[in-house]
C-alpha cells in the first residue's frame, strides 16, 4: 500500500479498495492489478458503475478475483449509496463492509487517511515475535500486544519498515541472521536455521 502511495494512489478508498486486492497476493501483483484497474475506475461511484465481469477481468492475476470483485462493487456501492461518496474513517465503518477486516481497515486508515492505525501481517507478526517484543500465537493476537507496547507514533510505520524486512531478511525460513543488522537486540525466537 506504501507503494501504490507513492505512486499517487493515495485517496481512502483507492488504499481500500488495494487493501482488498492485496489479500493473499503477492505484493508485485496487487501493485499491478490496483494499478490497472484505477485507470478504469478510481472512485466509488465509477467503481460501482463498473459491470462485474469487467471487474473480474480487470482483477485478473489476483487470488479470488470474483469475490473480489464482488465485495469490491458492493462496498462502492454502498459508499455511494450510504456514505455520500466519502469512506468511513473508523474501523467500525471500514470493517462494516464484506471482506474488509482489521488489517484491511488499519491500512486504510494509516495510509489512506493518515490516521494512527496499527496493521499487522504475517511479517509484522513473525518480526515481532522473532525479537521477543512480543509473545503471540497469531497476527491478531500480536496486534492486541503490539497496541499495548508499541508507541503510537509508531504504528503506521512498523508495517511500512517490516513488510520488506521480512520479505527480504528475516525470512520465514531460513532468515539471513548473519548479515541482518538488528541481529545484537535479536531474541532469534523460533529460529532453528538460519542464513
Amino acid at each position: 500500500m506504501f507503494e501504490l502511495r507513492d505512486r499517487g494512489y493515495a485517496t481512502p478508498f483507492q488504499q481500500l479498495v488495494a487493501s482488498l486486492i492485496s489479500a493473499r497476493t503477492r505484493d508485485e501483483t496487487s501493485l499491478e492489478v490496483a494499478e490497472r484497474l484505477f485507470a478504469v475506475a478510481d472512485t466509488p461511484a465509477a467503481m460501482a458503475a463498473l459491470p462485474e465481469e469487467r471487474l473480474v477481468q480487470l482483477l485478473h492475476g489476483a487470488t479470488f478475483p470474483e469475490p473480489k470483485a464482488r465485495d469490491i462493487r458492493a462496498l462502492s456501492r454502498r459508499i455511494v449509496e450510504e456514505q455520500d461518496g466519502e469512506v468511513p474513517d473508523t474501523p467500525d465503518g471500514l470493517m462494516r463492509f464484506h471482506g474488509v477486516g482489521p488489517k484491511i481497515a488499519a491500512l486504510t486508515l494509516a495510509v489512506g487517511f493518515g490516521i494512527p492505525a496499527l496493521a499487522v501481517d504475517i511479517h509484522v507478526h513473525r518480526i515481532v515475535n522473532r525479537w521477543g517484543y512480543v509473545q503471540a500465537r497469531n497476527p491478531e493476537k500480536t496486534m492486541a500486544a503490539l497496541l499495548a507496547v508499541l508507541p503510537k507514533r509508531y504504528w503506521v510505520e512498523i508495517n511500512e519498515r517490516l513488510v520488506p524486512f521480512g520479505k527480504w531478511v528475516c525470512t520465514g525460513e531460513r532468515p539471513r541472521c548473519s548479515t541482518c543488522p538488528l541481529l545484537p537486540m535479536c531474541a532469534r525466537v523460533g529460529v532453528t536455521e538460519s542464513r
